[in-house]
C-alpha cells in the first residue's frame, strides 16, 4: 500500500526503505492517529511502573515485618479474591455508568491508596493487617478500572487498529512488570518504603489527567427498556457466542495445563545446580519474550484469522513449555521460555482484539470483567496444578506433561468448535 503523511504520499527510495520495518517493528499507528488513546496508553504505561514498584515494595515490607514467606505469599491471595469477585462485576458497572468517570474515580482511589502506604510508612505505622487491606482494596480499585479502561479502546480507534493497539498494551503490562520492581528495590534500597509508594501515587497522575480529557464515554445501549447491567446476562450472551468462549477457553488450556512459573525455584537447583540467581533468569525470560512480541508485532495486524492463530500460539507456547522440560542446559531452556513468552503474546492480542471487535459495545465491560477472571485465575490454578503433579511425579514429568496436555487440549476445542478457526477479522461474528 502506499504510504501516506501529512505532506502526502511517500514514494520512492524513502517509502520503499520504511516499508519492511513497519512490518516488522510494533506498528504505532494507533499513537499517532487518536491523541486520547495515546495520552491513555502512556498514563497506563506510567502507572504499570508505578504498581509494579508498589507490588516489589508491599511484599519486602511484609517479609521485613514478619520473616515469613508465607506472609508474603498472602499478598498475592487478598489481591486474588477481590480481582475475581469485582472483576465480573466491574464488568458490568463498566456498562451501566460513563466509563470515563468510572476510570477516573477507580484511579484516583488507587492513588489516594498509595499515599495512604507512604503515609503509614512515614509515620512507622508497621502493620500487616494495613498492607493487606490496602492491597485488597487497590486489587479493587483495578478490578473496576481494567473493564472500564479497555472497553474504552474501540470508541477510540477504528476496528484495523484493535491489533496493533493490543500489542502496545502488551508491551505496556510487560515492560511493567520488569522495569518496576527493579526500580521498587533500588528506590527501596536508597530511601525506603515510602518512597517507593509515594512515586507510585504521582505516577497516577497520568492515567488521571488521561481519563480526564477522555469525552463522555457512556455505553451505548440496544433499543428498549433501560435497566442495569447484569453480571448473568453478560455470562448468558457469553454462552451462546461460540467464538468468544474460546478466546477463554484456549486461554485456559496454556494458564491452567502448562504453567510452570510454581516449579522454578524446583528446577532451578534440581536441573541447573542454581540459586536464587537462576530463579530470576527463568522467571524473567517469558517476560523478555512476551516484550519482544510485542517489539516486533509489526506483521500482526495483517493478519485476518484470528481464531487459527489463537490456537496456533496456545500450541507454540505449550510445545516450548513441553521441550522445556526435556532440557537440561540453563540457556537452552531459557530460550524456550522465551519463545513461549512470545506466543503468549500473540495470543493475548488476537484474544483481545476478538473480544473488542465482535462483541458489542453494551457487553465489553462485562466480557472484559471475564478476562480478567480467566487472566488473574488461571495462572494461579496453574501453579497449583504444577506443584501437585511435580509432588505426585517429578518437575520434568509435569512440565513436559503439562505442555503436552496443553496442546492436546487445544487441539480437541479445535475440533470440537471447527468454526472457530475460520473466523475472519473483516466479518467478526461472536
Amino acid at each position: 500500500m502506499t504510504q501516506t503523511t501529512s505532506h502526502g504520499p511517500r514514494s520512492g527510495r524513502d517509502g520503499d526503505a520504511t516499508l519492511p520495518r513497519r512490518r516488522i517493528f510494533a506498528d504505532l499507528t494507533p499513537l499517532r492517529t487518536s491523541p486520547h488513546y495515546r495520552r491513555l496508553w502512556f498514563g497506563n504505561t506510567i502507572s504499570w511502573v508505578g504498581q509494579a514498584m508498589t507490588a516489589l515494595a508491599v511484599s519486602l515490607q511484609v517479609y521485613d515485618i514478619t520473616r515469613s514467606s508465607f506472609s508474603v505469599g498472602l499478598v498475592g491471595l487478598c489481591s486474588l479474591v477481590p480481582l475475581v469477585v469485582f472483576g465480573l462485576y466491574g464488568g458490568a458497572i463498566a456498562d451501566t455508568v460513563d466509563r470515563r468517570k468510572l476510570g477516573l474515580a477507580s484511579s484516583a482511589g488507587a492513588a489516594v491508596l498509595s499515599v495512604g502506604l507512604a503515609a503509614a510508612a512515614l509515620a512507622d505505622f508497621h502493620r500487616v493487617w494495613f498492607l493487606y487491606t490496602v492491597v485488597a482494596l487497590q486489587a479493587v480499585c483495578g478490578a473496576l478500572n481494567s473493564p472500564a479502561r479497555t472497553s474504552m479502546i474501540p470508541k477510540l480507534l477504528p476496528p484495523e487498529q484493535l491489533p496493533a493497539a493490543n500489542a502496545l498494551s502488551s508491551m505496556t503490562t510487560t515492560s511493567g512488570m520488569m522495569i518496576g520492581p527493579m526500580l521498587g528495590g533500588l528506590i527501596v534500597g536508597l530511601w525506603g518504603y515510602q518512597a517507593a509508594y509515594l512515586i507510585d501515587a504521582v505516577a497516577f497522575s497520568a492515567a488521571l489527567y488521561a481519563m480526564w480529557r477522555l469525552p463522555s464515554m457512556r455505553p451505548e445501549r440496544a433499543q428498549g427498556p433501560k435497566r442495569r447491567a447484569s453480571v448473568i446476562d453478560g455470562l448468558r450472551f457469553l454462552a451462546t457466542r461460540p467464538n468468544l468462549r474460546m478466546t477463554f477457553f484456549s486461554d485456559m488450556c496454556a494458564m491452567v495445563l502448562a504453567h510452570p512459573r510454581a516449579l522454578f525455584p524446583a528446577v532451578a537447583v534440581l536441573w541447573y545446580g542454581g540459586d536464587a540467581r537462576t530463579v530470576g533468569l527463568l522467571v524473567a525470560a517469558p517476560a523478555v519474550g512476551a516484550l519482544l512480541g510485542g517489539v516486533f508485532s509489526g506483521r500482526l495486524g495483517r493478519i485476518r484469522r484470528h481464531g487459527l492463530a489463537i490456537l496456533l500460539s496456545v500450541a507454540a507456547w505449550g510445545t516450548a513449555i513441553a521441550v522445556f522440560g526435556l532440557t537440561r542446559n540453563l540457556w537452552l531452556g531459557l530460550f524456550f521460555l522465551a519463545l513461549a513468552g512470545c506466543a503468549d503474546t500473540i495470543s493475548m492480542v488476537f484474544r483481545s482484539t476478538m473480544l473488542q471487535a465482535a462483541t458489542p459495545d453494551e457487553m465489553r465491560g462485562r466480557l472484559q470483567g471475564v478476562f480478567i477472571v480467566v487472566v488473574a485465575g488461571g495462572p494461579r490454578l496453574g501453579d497449583f496444578l504444577a506443584g501437585a503433579a511435580a509432588d505426585l511425579t517429578s518437575p520434568g514429568v509435569a512440565v513436559t506433561g503439562g505442555g503436552l496436555a496443553c496442546v492436546v487440549a487445544v487441539g480437541l476445542l479445535a475440533l470440537r468448535w471447527r468454526g472457530f478457526a475460520r473466523y475472519d477479522a473483516r466479518v467478526p461474528k461472536p
